[in-house]
């Protein structure tokens, strides 16, 4: 028989709180993360984009460690786990596993030309900086795969219990707005000169943002927020930057996760979706929905509030989304006003009660990849 896999626990540091509960009052009131920054030291011009405060960073970080040897990327990824770990009594033995996920890690650290910091920019040595800082036994696994990564965390994650090496899994994806990611999609001439609007007729890009998110995945469903049905990750190598113009690896991450699901299609009451606000990520989204025949389904995306935090958002849209199932609310697709799309979908214009047992998590990223996974509401 497959073990059924649960997450019993959440947590997220963003520009809009240092928890859930604060993210979540945020998001109620229509506050949004994204500012008009002026850094020279990120880029030459004004830019929007969601930045956590780093004297706040700091002084959170202070009251766990006094260290000093940590990176800001760390001290988020710590922070965001420390609460879940500490309330967890989970044992960090051998059948414990913890997995990192991220886009770009501490590439920060290459701005200095160094052996030290060439070695700090590796994703293994981020993973094991903060493993160590929590004294986990096995050794940290890393996902990185665009920016499905934090998503797909949780994807190989609920693998890795049910094939029974490990019965509890911590995950943390994050990553940081920094002068590389910036100038990247700047090149694109895919940023956008206003906060952004994912799926509207009037988008003009993206906006990029920071955060961490942590979650506990276990076979036991006490505490259970939700349980973990089904899950899918195809590559439809069409370009390194484009994504499919059908769909192609979204329609069947979403497929195939559903058939492992073992639900009709119909049942999913929300789809928290990648929503980019970037022309083609936009439309090549709503034909996949349509594809499925799921362009009734309630759709959000979060990026209006936090920007593209990039491996951190699919992590982070999951955390919100329990949230949203947890308290039957659907938040506005924040930027959303008129439809831009040629398909339709049913995007989440304002928030409103509904009740949600079943919802999907979708991402797409550069390379082709694109993940989806089914969740369900644990009920007592």
């Amino acid at each position: 028989m497959i073990r059924e896999v649960y997450i019993t626990a959440t947590n997220c540091i963003t520009p809009l709180g240092f928890d859930v509960e604060s993210n979540i009052d945020a998001l109620v009131n229509g506050k949004t993360g994204i500012q008009q920054h002026e850094d020279s030291s990120l880029m030459p011009v004004p830019f929007y984009a969601s930045i956590i405060n780093n004297e706040k960073l700091n002084s959170a970080f202070e009251k766990i460690s006094a260290d000093k040897k940590y990176s800001r990327l760390e001290k988020m990824m710590i922070l965001a786990l420390e609460p879940i770990i500490e309330n967890s009594s989970v044992e960090l033995n051998s059948k414990t596993a913890f997995v990192l996920s991220t886009t770009k890690g501490n590439v920060t650290a290459l701005k200095e030309d160094s052996e030290t910091s060439f070695q700090n920019a590796h994703l293994d040595v981020l993973a094991q900086n903060v493993a160590d800082f929590f004294g986990f036994k096995t050794q940290p696994i890393v996902v990185s795969n665009a920016c499905v990564s934090g998503i797909l965390a949780v994807s190989v994650a609920k693998r890795l219990i049910q094939s029974e090496l490990y019965d509890t899994i911590f995950v943390v994806a994050g990553d940081e707005v920094s002068e590389f990611v910036l100038s990247g999609f700047n090149a694109f001439q895919a940023m956008s000169d206003a906060p952004c609007k994912p799926y509207s007729k009037n988008r003009t890009g993206v906006s990029l943002g920071e955060a961490t998110a942590a979650v506990l995945l276990s076979t036991q469903n006490k505490n259970a927020k939700i349980k973990v049905l089904g899950d899918s990750s195809i590559n439809d190598a069409n370009h390194i930057s484009g994504p499919s113009r059908t769909g192609e690896g979204l329609f069947r991450s979403i497929q195939n996760a559903i058939k492992e699901a073992q639900i009709d299609p119909e049942k999913l009451d929300y789809i928290s979706a990648h929503g980019t606000a970037t022309p083609f990520n936009d439309e090549m989204e709503a034909i996949a929905l349509n594809r499925l025949g799921l362009q009734n389904a309630p759709v959000n995306s979060l990026k209006g509030f936090y920007g593209h935090t990039l491996g951190a958002s699919g992590l982070l849209e999951t955390v919100i989304a329990i949230e949203s199932a947890n308290q039957n609310i659907l938040f506005e697709s924040k930027g959303y006003d008129e439809l831009g799309v040629s398909e339709s979908i049913n995007i989440i214009a304002k928030n409103e009660k509904a009740n949600i047992d079943y919802f999907l998590k979708t991402a797409s990223g550069f390379g082709g990849c694109n993940t989806a996974v089914v969740f369900e509401k644990v009920t007592y």
